[in-house]
C-alpha cells in the first residue's frame, strides 16, 4: 500500500530552521514526484516546493531561498529544510506524491509548523 508519514514539525522562533521528513513506503523508482504542502487555518492548501524523478525543483515564491527540498533514494524519503521561518510560515504541511502507472495523488497526515515568539 501507499503510505507517507511527515515528521520533524514543530514549535520554533522566528528565524529558527527546521527539517521536515517524509517517509515512505514507496520504492523510490515508482516515484513519479513528491511535494511538500501546506495549508494555515483560513487559507488555501498550497505548494510548497516539489521535485521530480528527474531532480527537477520547483518552489513556491514565498519560500524560495529560505526553503530546499530534496530526496533520498536509498531511504525512499523526501525532506524539506526550512531556514529563516517567519510567523507566517505557520501551518500543517502535507507530504504528497504521484506514481508512474497509478491515478491520482497520495497524502500524508501532516506535521505542524508554528513560528512563534
Amino acid at each position: 500500500q501507499v503510505q507517507l508519514v511527515e515528521s520533524g514539525g514543530g514549535l520554533v522562533q522566528p528565524g529558527g530552521s527546521l527539517r521536515l521528513s517524509c517517509a515512505t513506503s514507496i520504492r523510490y523508482f515508482s516515484i513519479r514526484d513528491m511535494g511538500w504542502y501546506r495549508q494555515a487555518p483560513g487559507k488555501q492548501r498550497e505548494l510548497v516546493a516539489s521535485v521530480t524523478s528527474g531532480g527537477s525543483t520547483n518552489y513556491a515564491d514565498s519560500v524560495k531561498g529560505r526553503f530546499t527540498i530534496s530526496r533520498d533514494n536509498a531511504k525512499n524519503a523526501v525532506y524539506l529544510q526550512m531556514v529563516s521561518l517567519k510567523p507566517e510560515d505557520t501551518a500543517l504541511y502535507y507530504c504528497n506524491t504521484r506514481l508512474f502507472g497509478r491515478p491520482g495523488d497520495y497524502w500524508g497526515q501532516g506535521t505542524q509548523v508554528t513560528v512563534s515568539s
